[in-house]
């Protein structure tokens, strides 16, 4: 009988302890296809939610990238992802992509690191400026990506259309084939720098890059808040020996705009008060900053990460 009232005392004092043990939070941090950056730089956010906050548990899920993961927010099958900024500009207001379609439930935590709008012409096609790009062959990336988006946007900032050029929608791995072959004159490459693509164009046909501008960068920032203004470094590509101002556009940690706020502070906290990990985790990690994470922000902060950049004065 005393054996029976232990054993009983022990099951009891272990549902006492299981139940009042706080229950662990899963999420899901859509990402990116597993060869790309979004993939391994989610993961290595996951990895300090997961270790410097208690019972939490987040998931970095590959996907198809920006696009399908902000539908995955909206719909509630993700409670984060890294997307770039641009998209999501389009996927809040239902324009561009997202036409008449605006996807609910979107909110920011923060921007991330850049993703740089390159323009690239044939050493040999005389092409020197962004006007220069008139009747010339120009890829604008593949048909509806943010690449071709992005194109279109600064072009039109200089008053040029696509009817004034010669479009051409490829990949950037055929814009650099095809700038090496002779049969397109430049090319729009949205990605983080070097590209590999333009490295390869680089050594064995020589590269010139278009810059943007002060005037019309500054106009074109103050049209779509999601641009920033950046600077490619002079050495970046062989033969490339000056610094050439440009646009990017920035990875952002989206959220779903419906998680409480305490939990989204707490995880902003996280990211921003543990860069060093970050850094030593992923490259990107080391362009990461709370000074940057404010910039290029055109769709409304969650109100748990507000409040975070609130108290370290990053906005008022």
């Amino acid at each position: 009988m005393k054996k029976m009232f232990a054993a009983a005392a022990a099951i009891l004092a272990a549902l006492v302890v299981t139940s009042c043990a706080p229950s662990k939070k899963n999420y899901i941090i859509a990402t990116g296809g597993t060869s790309g950056t979004y993939y391994p730089f989610g993961g290595a956010l996951a990895n300090i939610w997961n270790t410097k906050i208690e019972n939490m548990n987040v998931t970095a899920q590959s996907t198809g990238a920006s696009a399908e993961n902000l539908r995955l927010i909206s719909n509630g099958d993700a409670e984060f992802a890294t997307v770039q900024n641009d998209v999501m500009d389009y996927a809040y207001k239902g324009t561009d992509m997202f036409a008449g379609k605006p996807l609910p439930n979107l909110s920011v935590m923060g921007t991330m690191y850049e993703e740089v709008i390159q323009i690239a012409a044939r050493k040999d096609s005389g092409i020197k400026t962004i006007d220069d790009l008139r009747g010339k062959r120009v890829s604008i990336g593949d048909a509806g990506s943010g690449v071709e988006f992005n194109a279109k946007q600064i072009l039109e900032g200089y008053g040029i259309t696509f009817d004034d050029i010669k479009k051409n929608n490829l990949s950037f791995k055929e814009s650099g084939e095809g700038l090496q072959n002779g049969t397109l004159d430049a090319c729009f490459v949205t990605a983080g720098v070097p590209n590999a693509a333009l490295q390869e164009l680089a050594f064995t046909n020589g590269l010139i890059l278009i810059p943007v501008d002060e005037d019309h960068a500054y106009d074109i920032c103050k049209k779509y808040g999601f641009y920033t203004q950046t600077v490619i470094p002079g050495g970046t590509y062989k033969g490339t020996d000056v610094d050439t101002p440009a646009l990017a556009i920035k990875c952002t940690i989206a959220v779903n705009a419906q998680l409480d706020e305490a939990t989204v502070y707490e995880m902003t906290k996280a990211v921003f008060e543990n860069l060093e990990e970050l850094g030593n985790a992923h490259a990107k990690g080391k362009e990461v900053s709370v000074e940057k994470a404010v910039s290029g922000v055109s769709v409304p902060f969650h109100p748990g990460a507000a409040k975070y950049f609130k108290e370290v004065g990053a906005i008022r």
